[in-house]
This record gives structure tokens, C-alpha cells and sequence, in this order.
């Protein structure tokens, strides 16, 4: 049974078109929402084994402003790169090229959650992008084998193993199995709201498997767990603003704070009762402090809110 988006008469709102273009020799599929015609453009990177649906609900909650939101090559619509490694240089040397390729005039606002926040701040560090300003959500601030969900990352870096050593068909039933996936879902989502927790737990269940091959997922999942913002945080001068939250398992409030002040101009919010998933969670508080941040744009009415 389909699970009816909180957010969907917000979406519906929107203006939005599907177009592909080839980044590095593979076909990747973005959306675009919002008017052509925007002053201001923000292209996303979203979190690994997400896809573009992933942030909807943020993207919901926004006017004024024209979002290009990309599935990241191995997962959703888009591809594997042929011949390039699926880890943080590789993805940011597609992203770059992305937005070369769809932003006007090259340039535009980059947003980035979770496992995006990587590959957006390593772009935007050595100098691959063009961006006036750089907003990250649920930034990865320490390497998630030292976070609070140390020991949980332990094991699922057990269960990729696993995976990959397995007959092909057995890895990617492991990979795509249901009670993983819910486990996951369970132990990232917060929010008591019966109705958002079906809904990001339907989310979990419908886009978690839609990766290309196993091979795209365990390099994207080394990656996640062996890089983190801090190692090129000294590097990013363009203004910066910080989403985090009170309870992620990956990252600490006190280590958001070491990395809002290893930055040249950042600023950091914290939300309170909320983890990893504030895409989901606290989309419309995200949305504010994006909103405020860019100085363009505008929320969406609060009635026709979900959350």
C-alpha cells in the first residue's frame, strides 16, 4: 500500500520537469523545481543510497527559488560513472561538472545532506565548483567510527563486507532486505508523528535498494565512513551555513561546533529533537534557515504545512 506523502499538496504547488544530461560519460537524471525565471538557483546533493525524493519535503517547503536536484550516478534514475572510483573525489568531480553543465551560467548555490555534504565541501574546497554560498544538512563533522553510533557503524561496515564477498545474488539480497532496511529506518527516525513515521519509513523501503550494482554501493558506503567535512573545512571561504541536529548518531553538537569554527565563515544551527533525518523530520525549520541564509525566496504558506 502507497504511503501519501505529508508533503505532497505542498510538491504539488511547485512547478517541476525531469531532464537528463551526460556527466562523464554516463546519462544522470535531475529534477527541476520551481520557476525558470528565479533570481537565485540551488542545486542539491543528496545522502548516500538516497535519491532526489529524499529531500522533497525541503524542497516543499521553498518559493521564489529554482532547485536542480540531481540522483547521484548508481542510484535512482542515474547510472554508475563508467571508469571512475564511486568515493568523494569522484562524486565531486561529477558534481562539478553537473553544475557546470545545468546551473546558469555555471554558478549557483550549493546544498548538500548527509553523504552529499562530503562531496559538496570537497568540491567547493578544491576549487572544482563555482558557488557563492555553500549550505549543508546533517553535515558529516567526524568520522562516523568515532560518532556517537560508533559501535553500530562497526557493524554495518561488517554487513557491507558481507555483502560484497557473498555470490552476487545473495550480496544484493542482503543489501536490499527488508528487516535491514527497516532497522535502519528505526534507529534514525525520531519524530512521535505516526503519520511521518509510516511515511519515512515507506521512503526507506521504496528508494534504499535502487542502486545500480553493489559494487557503486560499498564504494559509496567506504567513503562515507572514511571522510568527513573537517578534512578540507579549512579550505571553504565562501559563507556557509550549518543544519544540524541535537541527536544525529553520526555527529555531536560539541563536534558541529568544532567544525563551524575550523570554517572561515560559517554559521551553525542546531534543532533540537531531531537526528539525521531532518530532511524529513524538520523540513519546514531547514527551509527557514536556508530561506534566511540566502536572503532569497520564501516559505511556503503555513497552512498547507504538514509538519
Amino acid at each position: 500500500m502507497t504511503v501519501e506523502s505529508p508533503f505532497a499538496a505542498l510538491l504539488a504547488e511547485l512547478p517541476v520537469r525531469r531532464e537528463t544530461v551526460s556527466i562523464l560519460g554516463a546519462e544522470t537524471h535531475y529534477w527541476v523545481y520551481g520557476p525558470d525565471d528565479a533570481a537565485t538557483t540551488v542545486v542539491i546533493c543528496h545522502g548516500y543510497r538516497g535519491e532526489h525524493h529524499g529531500l522533497e519535503p525541503v524542497v516543499a517547503q521553498l518559493r521564489d527559488i529554482r532547485i536542480i536536484s540531481p540522483d547521484l550516478p548508481g542510484f535512482g534514475e542515474s547510472p554508475a560513472m563508467p571508469g571512475v572510483k564511486h568515493d568523494v573525489a569522484g562524486y565531486a568531480a561529477w558534481y562539478a561538472a553537473f553544475v557546470a553543465a545545468v546551473a546558469p551560467g555555471g554558478s549557483a548555490i550549493v546544498l548538500g545532506h548527509s553523504f552529499g555534504t562530503l562531496v559538496t565541501s570537497y568540491a567547493v574546497a578544491k576549487g572544482l565548483v563555482s558557488t557563492p554560498k555553500l549550505v549543508l544538512v546533517n553535515p558529516i563533522a567526524a568520522n562516523a567510527l568515532e560518532g556517537p553510533g560508533k559501535i553500530r557503524t562497526q557493524g554495518t561496515v561488517v554487513y557491507y563486507k558481507l555483502a560484497m564477498a557473498l555470490p552476487e545474488k545473495v550480496g544484493y539480497w542482503l543489501l536490499d532486505n527488508w528487516l535491514v532496511i527497516r532497522f535502519m529506518s528505526l534507529s534514525l527516525v525520531k519524530t512521535r508523528d505516526k503519520r511521518l513515521r509510516r511515511f519515512v519509513h515507506d521512503q526507506h523501503h521504496t528508494y534504499f535498494g535502487r542502486f545500480s550494482d553493489r559494487r557503486t554501493v560499498v564504494e559509496g558506503f567506504e567513503a562515507s565512513i572514511g571522510n568527513d567535512v573537517t578534512s578540507v573545512a579549512s579550505d571553504i571561504s565562501v559563507p556557509t551555513l550549518l543544519i544540524g541536529a541535537e541527536h544525529d548518531l553520526i555527529t555531536t553538537v560539541p563536534q558541529l561546533e568544532a567544525l563551524r569554527d575550523e570554517m572561515t565563515d560559517a554559521t551553525l544551527h542546531v534543532i533540537p529533537d531531531v537526528g539525521h533525518l531532518i530532511h524529513y523530520e524538520k523540513s519546514r525549520e531547514a527551509a527557514g534557515f536556508i530561506v534566511d541564509f540566502l536572503g532569497a525566496g520564501s516559505l511556503a504558506e503555513q497552512s498547507a504545512v504538514a509538519n
